[in-house]
């Protein structure tokens, strides 16, 4: 669905086949709004994504079996992250969690799917997320429903951020913290790097109201342009873009964030535990700084070169107020972070020099706990 928000004054739509269709691209000046989220504060409408509701007595035991993360002591009042896994530990789709009054709320990705819980559901092995979770559903006690019709979430960013949502609201302090809004629906705090950032998941019948309200009061309008360069930045991968079929938790850094890696068993849980105990990932994601003296710059997907050998994929293009044009890329391993890189098609003559942020290298953990182990058995 458009958001309502697309008929505001200046507000520039995302282009057809872009991710973020439906809501606000930007208001004009997308390197401004990045600017203004770094030194005072900017609201991002993304209304687009999904909302999905799971009450019920179970709500949180049922969806610890179903889910990659621990649930079962997820207090009302918080949230956290979690994905869906396919049975080889494959990444299907991530979402943010909160917990509030007896219903926990999950948001993701618009279109977000899911691998087939049962073969026979899907021509092509593919459900909706609230079908996999329909399809999981058996004889609990818990009834999801899709409520995006029923809430909407705008996303304020920047270090005057929480000052301008007091105002109007209790502004959560902690990481993932929920706090319920006056009028219904509630604010969340997500670790968003350096950057405070608060979720406000707001009735969908109040979206313009609280756009309006919170705009008087001095934050800035911004679209999912600025949003998507910070969030490259930031180093937080989305489904689709920074992923493919083989990406697994642990090579985008979702272990311990959103995969749990000691509780029961969950589809994919054989593959996060066997990672983490006993090997490494075989990519790890990091982020490109791109050549910005050309004009065409790479695609999501399109591969990363080193000399003739193919080491990596090019996930999120995005340009940057201050970095100039970045990507979030996944990369083996075993290649040299200090290489001279290519990124890009060369037959679609879009290929440019790369080199990888150092800062954004995973640190090396050292000899997995489980590999240690089984030494110390041999040595013995």
């Amino acid at each position: 669905m458009s958001s309502p928000l697309l008929n505001l004054p200046g507000a520039v739509p995302a282009p057809e086949g872009s991710v973020d269709v439906g809501v606000p691209w930007h208001f004009g000046d997308p390197f401004a709004e990045q600017r203004s989220a770094t030194r005072a504060a900017v609201l991002v409408d993304r209304s687009h994504r999904e909302v999905i509701a799971v009450p019920g007595e179970e709500r949180l035991s049922w969806l610890h079996l179903v889910l990659s993360q621990h649930l079962t002591d997820l207090a009302d009042g918080h949230g956290t992250e979690a994905l869906v896994l396919d049975s080889h530990g494959h990444v299907d789709c991530h979402m943010l969690l909160a917990h509030h009054d007896g219903v926990v709320y999950l948001d993701t990705d618009a279109g977000a799917q899911a691998t087939s819980a049962l073969p026979s559901i899907g021509v092509d092995g593919r459900q909706s997320l609230l079908e996999y979770l329909e399809a999981m559903r058996f004889w609990s006690k818990v009834e999801p429903r899709d409520a995006t019709a029923e809430f909407a979430v705008l996303t304020a960013v920047g270090p005057d951020a929480a000052t301008v949502l007091a105002q109007f609201t209790e502004v959560p302090a902690k990481p993932y913290e929920v706090r319920g809004l006056p009028d219904g629906g509630f604010a969340r705090s997500v670790p968003f790097r350096a950057l405070p950032t608060f979720d406000l998941v707001v009735p969908r019948a109040s979206l313009v109201d609280w756009w309006t309200k919170l705009t008087d009061a001095g934050i800035r309008p911004s679209g999912t342009l600025a949003f998507e360069a910070l969030r490259v930045e930031a180093l937080r991968p989305r489904v689709g873009l920074d992923t493919d079929d083989r990406a697994i938790p642990h090579e985008l850094g979702w272990v311990h964030v959103a995969a749990h890696v000691a509780k029961g068993c969950y589809r994919g849980q054989e593959t996060v535990a066997k990672v983490h105990n006993v090997g490494k990932p075989p990519r790890h994601m990091v982020l490109l700084h791109l050549d910005g003296s050309v004009e065409i710059l790479p695609e999501t997907g399109d591969p990363v070169w080193l000399g003739e050998r193919r080491v990596g994929r090019v996930g999120s293009v995005v340009q940057h107020h201050e970095l100039g044009p970045i990507a979030l890329a996944l990369l083996k391993r075993s290649a040299p972070v200090d290489g001279e890189f290519v990124a890009g098609d060369p037959e679609q003559d879009r290929a440019v020099a790369a080199a990888v942020d150092p800062d954004s290298v995973p640190p090396d953990t050292g000899e997995p706990p489980g590999r240690i182990a089984v030494q110390g058995l041999r040595g013995r």
